[in-house]
């Protein structure tokens, strides 16, 4: 069986034996998502690997819904949505084994001069890789995505205003093997064919919420990582469309346990020695210590990076597993940041991230607030025991306008990601904000139809 990662050379010989005859060229945007375009294959080998393809400026200048807004810098009506190049990263070359015949690359996004479009999400963290290497160090990283299925398809859930869904199970299915069997065929179909693009598929099991599940990945390279992430999340809404149901990554889809998002992160020398293992406390370095640091001071400014939408600060309820105070502990589920691990396992856990995060720009925050805690030289606060949800530590911000309001005015997020990418994501926020604030919702109508 051949490798599902891809060398050019290989994918011009299953182009050529007719195995591969679509290709499909991929961008993450502003909120995580593959945009792009399908790419009949021979096309793609006689003009896309050679001259890089283009696509419309407006893919990193709009909303959730794809609306076009005002107020973006990098693409708008004033600059008349002209076209970024779209450059293959061969690198990222896979098969895609729920449509048939199709190979997928995904890109880096640049000006036509070839300089890098700063707010173009892959690029946020490739500049912050760019700083660790600096060090010498190199970011591995975990994205653990939780995800709610329905036995409605997509089509049946717009039709009903995604209200009154079947979820697949009825009861909670935490670590039950009876209860993940109800949906074994398609959890199987997700774990075989991400296995078939190239991810390394380490576990499922069932989650709190009813129908809600998760399935592990191989911890890895960090660009690597965020790159599966994307492809992962778009291909189990393609199969689970496929078998006639829906799912959600939405961080809070209702009352009951959110998605979470989980990101793991540790660091690696040039020789690919761990990073944060040392003799210090608790087999800590002293790097793991500023580094640690620099996560609770930035956590809160940089909180927009990691939970970009209205619906993200939903999740942040006392027992519920998602965090609100900002700690950090050994093991400690009740903390935003968990230390686990030891020698070279060694790594942090950040809890605060929700399954609508953009893994880049997750990645490349945690990056940034470690590398200010190095640089200051932070001291590390004595490790957290007990129940953080009754501490009286600092909270996770409670709503998007506290996130938005923190990120524009950090110093340290002006440093590290630069002036325009902050302005920028800012932007993103505020337009989000608005749309919600001029939302009329459910709730609204169910209190005050009749009774007011």
């Amino acid at each position: 069986m051949s490798s599902p990662r891809l060398t050019l050379d290989r994918l011009r010989e299953l182009i050529a034996a007719g195995a591969v005859d679509t290709v499909v060229l991929a961008l993450t945007d502003m909120q995580g998502r593959l945009q792009g375009k399908r790419i009949a294959a021979g096309h793609f080998l006689d003009e896309v690997v050679e001259n890089a393809a283009e696509g419309c400026g407006y893919l990193l200048a709009v909303d959730i819904d794809m609306n076009t807004v005002d107020g973006y810098e990098v693409s708008s009506w004033e600059t008349g949505y002209g076209d970024f190049v779209l450059k293959p990263d061969f690198d990222t070359l896979r098969m895609v084994p729920w449509h048939p015949a199709t190979a997928m690359v995904q890109c880096d996004v640049l000006q036509h001069d070839g300089t890098p479009v700063a707010v173009s999400p892959r690029q946020v963290l490739r500049r912050q890789l760019e700083r660790l290497a600096g060090y010498g160090w190199q970011a591995y990283a975990g994205t653990e995505l939780e995800f709610i299925v329905f036995k409605d398809s997509y089509e049946q859930a717009w039709q009903k205003d995604y209200f009154g869904l079947t979820p697949v199970n009825q009861y909670n299915v935490d670590y039950s093997i009876l209860g993940t069997a109800r949906i074994e065929p398609l959890l199987r179909r997700l774990r075989n064919e991400m296995t078939g693009a190239g991810l390394t598929v380490e576990s499922a099991k069932g989650e709190c919420n009813l129908g809600q599940h998760e399935i592990a990945f191989k911890y890895g390279p960090a660009l690597a990582t965020c790159d599966d992430h994307a492809v992962y999340k778009t291909g189990a809404k393609e199969i689970a469309d496929q078998e006639g149901y829906s799912l959600t990554f939405m961080a809070k889809y209702n009352e009951r346990e959110g998605n979470s998002c989980h990101v793991h992160l540790s660091l690696r020398d040039e020789q690919g020695r761990p990073v944060f293992a040392g003799d210090g406390p608790g087999g800590f370095s002293r790097t793991m210590e500023h580094f640690l640091a620099g996560q609770l001071a930035c956590l809160a400014e940089f909180s927009l990076l990691l939970a970009p939408t209205v619906n993200s600060y939903k999740r942040y309820v006392p027992g519920s597993f998602a965090p609100t105070a900002v700690a950090w502990g050994r093991d400690n589920r009740t903390c935003a940041l968990r230390v686990v691990g030891h020698g070279a396992s060694l790594r942090f856990e950040n809890r605060v991230p929700g399954g609508d995060v953009n893994p880049y720009l997750a990645l490349a925050a945690l990056i940034a607030a470690g590398l200010h805690g190095v640089e200051q030289q932070l001291a590390l606060e004595p490790e957290f025991t007990g129940n953080a949800y009754a501490s009286d530590a600092p909270r996770v911000p409670s709503a998007l306008r506290d996130a938005v309001a923190a990120f524009e005015a950090s110093e340290a997020a002006g440093l590290a990601f630069g002036k325009d990418v902050v302005r920028h994501y800012a932007h993103a926020g505020r337009v989000e904000l608005a749309a919600y604030d001029a939302a009329v919702t459910d709730w609204e109508r169910r209190r005050g139809f009749e009774r007011l």
